[in-house]
This record gives structure tokens, C-alpha cells and sequence, in this order.
């Protein structure tokens, strides 16, 4: 099943902005790094979205592998898995997420890295895709999506005005899970995404 969930980023915007005043432009954190962390806290209320489903059975994980969904230079994708994400910070995921991205562009990545993923995170925001819904990557159950944060009319205490928005969507597997979690999950990735300096 497909959900899609509309998302205010001007927090995390703002948070970004704050953070990179003062950073070289290699040590700046760029947003994905705070999705990231905000699906990896999420899952720890919704573990049903975070795991394997083989042989007739889920196994949830404990541990959050988060799959990045990476173009190729020569043409395809891989979704190669960031470690631990639930354990991680931001800083931390960013320089594991440039390194990952830098190796799987030169065709470096790991069998591991390749096979380890509980759930996936994909993206075309710079492509300017608004909305995408994601294939699942078997044997895991879910896939987040995140569209491109557009500068938009917003409706806040009554009144009209402009705010940075994106939507999120997931694609999840009804033999674990159902629309109704998959949309307080949804839900809880947004409530994340609105406080970005705890993440």
C-alpha cells in the first residue's frame, strides 16, 4: 500500500542555514542527513516497518541499516545501507552518507552494504520531483520517500503563508503492516522533522 503525507521543512531549513553559517562547504550537513535520523527515530515506535520478511515470516530489527537509494553513473540503482543510523547523529550520518555516496559512485560499495538495508529511504528532490512512491527492495518491508522542499502557500493559525514544504510518502508491505500505522509512522517522521536540533 501507498501513503503520502505533507510535511512543513521549514525547521529543518532553518536548522541547516544555522548549522552551515560557519562551516567549510565539505563539512556541511545537508538535509538527508536529518531525514534520515527522523525515519531511524520514528521506527523505534513502529519497528513493524523496519526489517526481513522470508519464508512466510517478519523478523523486525533492533538495529536501523537505513538504504540510500543511489543513481549510478553508469546507469541503475543500488540502495547500499547506512549502519546503525538509531545510535547515530547527524554530523555522524553525514560523513558516513558522503562516503557511502563517493564509494558507490565509483562502483567501491560492499556486498554487506548491499544486502544489510532494513529499510530504504529514496529520494529525487534534486531532480525536482514533488511526490514519489517507492518499490520496496525485498526482503525489506517499507520504502520513505522524500519529495522536493518547495516554497508554498501554508495555512498556520488561520492565516496564509509562505512555508519550505515536502511530501513524504510510503510504500509498505500489508503482510506486516497497514495503512493505519503506516500513517501514524508518517505522522511520527513529521513530528521528528519539527524539533531537528534533538535529532
Amino acid at each position: 500500500y501507498y501513503l503520502s503525507h505533507t510535511v512543513d521543512m521549514m525547521a529543518v531549513d532553518t536548522f541547516v542555514a544555522k548549522v552551515n553559517a560557519d562551516r567549510a562547504p565539505d563539512a556541511r550537513l545537508l538535509p538527508t542527513a536529518l531525514y534520515a535520523l527522523a525515519i531511524a527515530r520514528a521506527l523505534k515506535t513502529f519497528p513493524e516497518f523496519n526489517g526481513h520478511f522470508a519464508d512466510g515470516t517478519f523478523l523486525a530489527s533492533t538495529a536501523v541499516h537505513l538504504g540510500i537509494a543511489t543513481h549510478l553513473r553508469s546507469g541503475g540503482l543500488v540502495a547500499p545501507a547506512l549502519f546503525d543510523v538509531e545510535a547515530s547523529d547527524p554530523d555522524r550520518v553525514m560523513r558516513e552518507l558522503r562516503d557511502l555516496v563517493t564509494r558507490v559512485r565509483a562502483g567501491r560499495y560492499r556486498a554487506r552494504e548491499l544486502s544489510s538495508g532494513t529499510i530504504t529511504m529514496t529520494s529525487l528532490g534534486d531532480r525536482g520531483v514533488d511526490v514519489l512512491y517507492g518499490v520496496i527492495y525485498p526482503p525489506q518491508v517499507a520504502i520513505v520517500g522524500i519529495g522536493k522542499p518547495r516554497l508554498l502557500p501554508w495555512v498556520e493559525k488561520g492565516k496564509i503563508t509562505a512555508r519550505k514544504i515536502a511530501n513524504i510518502t510510503l510504500a509498505a508491505d500489508h503482510r506486516v503492516s497497514d495503512g493505519h500505522r503506516g500513517a501514524l509512522f508518517l505522522r511520527k517522521i513529521d513530528d521528528y522533522l519539527q524539533t531537528p536540533e534533538k535529532l
